[in-house]
């Protein structure tokens, strides 16, 4: 099974249990992280399972029983259950799987008369979903949602929040292309050490199928005190090959002088021959990271 605190996510107060005799050990470690994380030490246990991957469903309503999903996205790749790349859709799901998985989040927000942006997360493993948790806000991955279906979200929650309502409904929805977010990461790209400081020029890429979100400027300062990304470099292709190439170009393109960046890990990710293949598990880049097969 997998302990994981009741207060947060992030990856914090997570600890997978494979023997019994361990069970008591582990649940007073990640009590304690937990309450240092969150103030929180409550546990709840799941399932856990060997080589899922994380698949999300985007989810709007109107908070009175009208609602719509703009598909899914994959974040299975992963470091210490934090996530590094995210794409949309996801490589080697079916339009079956797609449209059921999605009609279920939908009639969930029906039922519940949910109101604006949200998703609903799960574990995907031998063609079953396994829900986690939904998150009730707008997610650093977004990007890639709003990139193939052409829908801004933020602007979604703003016409809802004045009372308009959705702009679309379900039949509106059409997926173009494949979008890939990398999450640019302030941090040693081999010890993954913390690397805040000045930045002493910045270029970003650009170019047709690119989009970067991001704060940085030349001469601004990266504060220790806060989560270490500083940018997402998001890219949209016909098909997630041309989103893949078209990455490589952007992260090649990409210049943050004066701290260090994973852009170096993301290059590697872009690379690698079983990321291309598609449909890696959520263990897949710890185990690269770990010199695993």
């Amino acid at each position: 099974m997998i302990l994981k605190a009741a207060g947060g996510g992030g990856g914090r107060g997570m600890r997978a249990v494979f023997e019994e005799d361990e069970l008591l050990d582990a649940l007073q470690l990640v009590r304690a992280e937990a309450a240092a994380a969150f103030g929180n030490n409550m546990v709840y246990m799941e399932k856990y399972l060997v080589k899922p991957r994380h698949i999300e469903i985007q989810v709007i309503g109107d908070g009175e029983g009208a609602a719509i999903h703009l598909a899914e996205r994959d974040c299975s790749m992963q470091r210490r259950h934090q996530k590094v790349v995210e794409e949309a859709p996801a490589p080697g799901l079916t339009k079956e799987e797609r449209e059921k998985i999605g009609e279920q989040c939908v009639k969930a927000c029906r039922e519940l008369k949910y109101r604006g942006a949200g998703t609903f997360e799960f574990l995907y493993e031998d063609g079953r979903f396994y829900f986690i948790e939904m998150n009730t806000r707008v997610q650093v991955e977004h990007p890639v949602t709003e990139l193939i279906t052409g829908m801004d979200i933020v602007k979604e929650q703003l016409r809802i929040a004045g009372g308009l309502g959705l702009s679309k409904r379900q039949k509106d929805i059409h997926i173009q292309g494949h979008a890939i977010e990398c999450r640019i990461n302030a941090e040693d790209p081999k010890t993954f050490m913390p690397s805040p400081g000045h930045i002493d020029f910045y270029h970003p890429p650009g170019g047709p199928g690119v989009r970067v979100d991001s704060h940085l400027y030349s001469g601004y300062s990266v504060p220790p005190h806060y989560d270490s990304m500083v940018a997402k470099v998001i890219t949209h292709g016909e098909d997630r090959q041309s989103a893949i190439i078209r990455m490589q170009g952007a992260l090649g393109e990409t210049i943050i002088n004066g701290i260090k960046t994973n852009i170096p890990l993301q290059q590697e990710i872009m690379a690698d021959l079983n990321f291309q293949a598609g449909g890696t598990n959520i263990h897949y880049l710890e185990k690269k990271l770990n010199g695993q097969k």
